[in-house]
């Protein structure tokens, strides 16, 4: 490649394809199971091509969320390396013992002489006007799960990256992507790579305040921020990328920097991320914040099949415009 070409524009679900293929070729371990995922390629197409490569190692399974991670939990026991479809977050509720009392617990229960290597990927998230079952943003649920890591990618060069270091950490991880995403384009090398888990990264400096963000919703922080900027407020953005156990350090040194922060998630806003981060810097920053925290999240609501109430019901652009100007006018 010349040094004028520009680099290659790749869509987050096939960032997410790539990274699977690639890392099944790199370990004999890694195999992929789940609903559809097989001959299909998955609903969405993130798994095309692998049951066609190796179809001893991608198996579609029975419609039953427990079963699937029953078999990987095992699996993983064993010295396999699984990846665990659950088609959509709203179906973890019909595997959450598995998740919750097995999979969390492994390493925790034998001393680290057995683990529990594997990664469930779902997708999460609303704005398809799918209704009350296939919309939801589960962050709230998992945060109070210890023992497991949660990776929620906001773009295509990240999802790969953060997917193949969740591939190869010997804990196990939930790694959630925004379905509202999987067409956005982004530039992605052909090569296997990691993005690190457990560091939250600044997408934006900025000196007036801190948005903390995760999954779609940092893309809109990044625009809210570019817009205000013209107005001369400057806002630094940060992409959380893993959400349990978040980086306190990158946030709190932020906000040391700005005296204000935002919070930025899709989730109802009753015991989401935001409410977590918010408790944190309100327990080891309060000396330096200007004004009190805003969190911009969903109503806490189930969701709507109708267009204009699941509009309604998850955070908007002007949401977090006005939560801005609160905080920087306080």
């Amino acid at each position: 490649m010349s040094s004028n070409a520009q680099p290659r524009e790749v869509a987050f679900v096939k960032a997410i394809n790539e990274a699977l293929h690639q890392e099944m070729e790199r370990d004999e371990r890694v195999f992929v199971i789940g609903e559809d995922i097989g001959r299909r390629g998955g609903d969405f197409g993130a798994t095309q091509g692998l049951w066609q490569r190796w179809p001893d190692r991608c198996r579609d399974t029975p419609l039953s969320e427990a079963a699937i991670t029953g078999l990987g939990v095992g699996a993983a026991m064993a010295g396999m390396r699984p990846i665990v479809e659950i088609m959509f977050v709203d179906f973890l509720t019909e595997c959450f013992d598995q998740v919750v009392n097995n999979m969390a617990k492994v390493h925790y229960m034998f001393g680290g002489l057995l683990t529990a290597p594997m990664v469930i990927r779902t997708l999460c998230g609303g704005g398809f006007y799918a209704g009350p079952h296939h919309s939801q943003s589960a962050e709230g649920w998992v945060m109070n799960i210890p023992g497991i890591t949660v990776v929620a990618p906001s773009n295509p060069y990240d999802a790969k990256g953060l997917l193949t270091a969740s591939i190869r950490n010997d804990n196990p991880v939930l790694f959630m992507e925004h379905k509202g995403l999987y067409g956005m384009k982004g530039p992605v090398p052909e090569e296997p790579y990691e993005v690190p888990l457990y560091k939250a990264q600044v997408k934006r400096q900025g000196a007036d305040v801190t948005v903390v963000a995760g999954l779609k919703m940092v893309n809109l922080a990044l625009k809210v921020a570019e817009e205000l900027a013209e107005e001369e407020v400057d806002v630094e953005v940060i992409d959380l990328t893993t959400i349990k156990p978040w980086d306190q350090e990158t946030v709190l040194q932020s906000v040391h920097k700005t005296g204000r922060l935002v919070t930025a998630f899709e989730n109802p806003i009753t015991g989401g991320p935001g409410s977590e981060i918010s408790a944190t810097i309100a327990q080891e920053a309060f000396h330096v914040l200007k004004a009190p925290v805003k969190r911009v999240a969903g109503l806490d609501t189930p969701h709507a099949f109708s267009p204009v109430l699941e509009d309604y019901i998850l955070p908007r652009k002007e949401d977090l415009v006005n939560a801005v100007w609160d905080v920087v006018d306080y």
